[in-house]
């Protein structure tokens, strides 16, 4: 599969710093994994637009320049173990695993997980482990991460990904009820507990528990 052409590269990358995305790291990483393989059928053409899409299972591939606010938000250094709970298309994974040592990444919906895989396959990316599973529970057998990237809205920062945080660590959810306007939360955790920055509006699918249908 061919990827998109330097003119169509070069207005992605520009979109994504006149949206804020300005750290290098970052900034390399999207230029590096193509977003081409993550969108399917007929919405490929508008893979290199800045806008969420639909994937399968009633899911979206979010927009890119959230991708990388998230992303430069968490600031993953690169011997981070981050944990990424909501696989979706597998974008963000495959970002995510240019900037850190190792990636888990969980997903309720088994065919999304698949797919995703497939894609880490064919690209190489050997740093990204994809599991099937609740990942509002998070990872106990793996924790603690140095990271976690939550891509569904909770209510509030869940409770067990907040547990299973290192000290020092950096977590980015968006919190929110479903259908009002969400706002991107970033939480340190510290010796004497939790500290909360609100970075900026956002709109994401739920966070549920439990496992999707298969579809």
């Amino acid at each position: 599969m061919t990827g998109p052409g330097a003119e169509t590269k070069m207005q992605f990358l520009f979109a994504l710093r006149s949206k804020g995305v300005t750290d290098a790291r970052v900034l390399n990483a999207m230029e590096e994994i193509d977003r081409g393989p993550f969108v399917r059928g007929i919405f490929a053409e508008r893979a290199y637009e800045d806008m969420p899409l639909p994937i399968a299972c009633g899911q979206t591939i979010s927009q890119p320049s959230v991708v990388g606010i998230m992303t430069q938000a968490l600031q993953v250094a690169p011997r981070d173990k981050v944990l990424e709970v909501g696989t979706g298309s597998g974008y963000q994974a495959a970002i995510l695993s240019k900037l850190a040592r190792r990636v888990y990444t969980v997903d309720r919906h088994a065919r999304l997980v698949r797919e995703a895989r497939q894609i880490f396959e064919a690209e190489n990316l050997v740093n990204i482990t994809t599991l099937i599973g609740d990942g509002s529970h998070g990872l106990p057998d793996q924790a603690p991460f140095d990271r976690i990237l939550v891509t569904a809205a909770a209510e509030d920062p869940p409770g067990p990904l907040l547990a299973q945080l290192k000290i020092g660590g950096i977590m980015v959810v968006p919190v929110g009820q479903s259908d009002a306007v969400q706002t991107l939360i970033r939480v340190h955790r510290t010796e004497q507990g939790f500290d909360y920055d609100e970075l900026r509006a956002v709109r994401f699918v739920p966070l549920l528990e439990g496992l999707g249908k298969e579809s």
